[in-house]
């Protein structure tokens, strides 16, 4: 695989695609992974690999052990090529906030590649040799980037792979799936990373089963659910054209097609950024400088040691986030923010059941937009930049597994289409993604 790393420093040159790389081939060679490079998000856990998770909090932190997912791939005879870029714990939708490497958009370096595994989906696009990527959900991670980097991205369901090795950003929400250039890839890959672990108490103990055996059945039959309310203001027309145009290719193979209603989704933003902001709050109290990451000399009370590591070691963005988890956690205001965005969680689960026993597959846009350009970007403020999860944040609230595959272009740009599944459904997400691949 010699051959392999000298390329991927050339692309990460030309793309800012790595946080890590390997130093040398370190696969087993014999498996299901065999002579196929593994990329991993910078906050997934590689022994002995830098893994910051996009934040200088962490820099020069090297994990003693693999997170399950990585094992379980260099069990199959992976090579793991290296940590890709992302935002700084995986906070952001266009992969800006990090004090390190911004990855490029693939089809138009002065476009964002998405976030937060922006590195993986940029990867994912332009290795030329046999690559996969695992990548890391927690309001839309996987399949925001997937969108805006035209490769197909697959958010399985909370509960089907470990978490265990994963830096936390909201442990209710993350969620570790896979990118690949098409859904035979994501599926095989899938297959690798899912099941039991005894490291992580809310992973499944379903045996994991052969993902890919779903791309041989087609669509005929198949009941897709259109919901109203992710095509309403806000999304590109451009974009709302190219879903739907793929909705009815997949009609034309035989499956069916009805519009309906999700109720609670114009809520689910409110209520997924004041959970997500909780848990991250807590999460990140842990990151103190005296263990493992950025450290500083010891003077002072600790908490002014504290305070001087997370000053300089935290972006501005994970600053926010803390002061506003905090505050929505403290006695006087959990139960006007925190308690109320959990009962509004339930009603977003609610409405998804309510539509499964309906239709087998929702289809609606990945995004309400293509990639911006990084010079649009920063005229955003900051709810501006939160706004664009509206579409993906009520699937990952609701725990259902869900796929990005692309579907088209606007503006030369590619568009994804989102399919969501009932809870460990990726076997139909799998066979609807494959039939509209196929038809392309």
């Amino acid at each position: 695989m010699t051959g392999v790393l000298a390329r991927a420093r050339e692309l990460d040159d030309e793309y800012m695609i790595f946080n890590a790389l390997s130093e040398s081939d370190d696969s087993t060679g014999r498996g299901l992974l065999e002579c196929t490079a593994i990329s991993v998000k910078d906050n997934i856990c590689v022994k002995g690999m830098e893994t910051r998770a996009g934040s200088k909090t962490l820099e020069g932190y090297r994990p003693p052990f693999d997170a399950t997912v990585v094992k379980k791939c260099r069990e199959e005879g992976a090579f793991i090529l290296g940590k890709t870029t992302q935002d700084e714990f995986g906070f952001g939708t266009f992969n800006v906030n990090t004090p390190f490497k911004v990855p490029l958009n693939p089809h138009d370096p002065e476009r964002s590649a998405g976030g937060s595994s922006g590195g993986a989906a940029c990867l994912t696009s332009v290795a030329e040799f046999p690559h996969l990527a695992i990548a890391e959900s927690t309001g839309g991670s996987i399949s925001c980037p997937a969108s805006f980097c035209g490769v197909v991205g697959l958010t399985p369901t909370y509960g089907r792979t470990s978490r265990w090795g994963l830096v936390d950003y909201a442990n209710s929400l993350d969620k570790i799936g896979v990118m690949g250039k098409t859904v035979a890839e994501a599926a095989l890959l899938l297959s690798v990373i899912s099941g039991p672990d005894e490291y992580d108490s809310t992973v499944s103990q379903a045996q994991p089963e052969d993902s890919t055996g779903y791309l041989r059945e087609g669509v005929e039959g198949l009941r897709i659910g259109v919901p109203r309310e992710y095509f309403g203001e806000g999304v590109d027309s451009g974009v709302s054209e190219a879903v739907w145009a793929a909705i009815k290719r997949l009609e034309s193979q035989g499956a069916t097609v009805t519009e309906l209603s999700l109720p609670h989704t114009g809520v689910s933003l409110a209520s997924y950024y004041i959970i997500a902001m909780a848990e991250a709050s807590t999460n990140l109290a842990k990151f103190s400088g005296l263990r493992y990451g950025l450290h500083q000399p010891l003077e002072g009370a600790f908490d002014q040691y504290f305070s001087r590591v997370r000053a300089q070691g935290f972006s501005e963005e994970a600053k926010r986030r803390v002061i506003l988890g905090t505050f929505t956690r403290m006695a006087g205001y959990r139960d006007a923010y925190y308690l109320k965005a959990l009962r509004v969680r339930t009603r977003v689960i609610e409405d998804f059941k309510r539509a499964f026993a309906e239709v087998d597959v929702l289809a609606a846009p990945t995004m309400p937009m293509v990639a911006p350009r990084f010079d649009e970007i920063s005229e955003m403020e900051p709810i501006q930049h939160y706004m664009m999860d509206v579409l993906t944040v009520a699937p990952n609230l609701a725990g259902i597994p869900m796929i990005s595959s692309p579907c088209g272009r606007v503006n030369g740009m590619p568009v994804g289409l989102h399919l969501m599944a009932d809870h460990m459904g990726e076997g139909t997400l799998i066979r609807a993604a494959h039939a509209l691949e196929v038809s392309a």
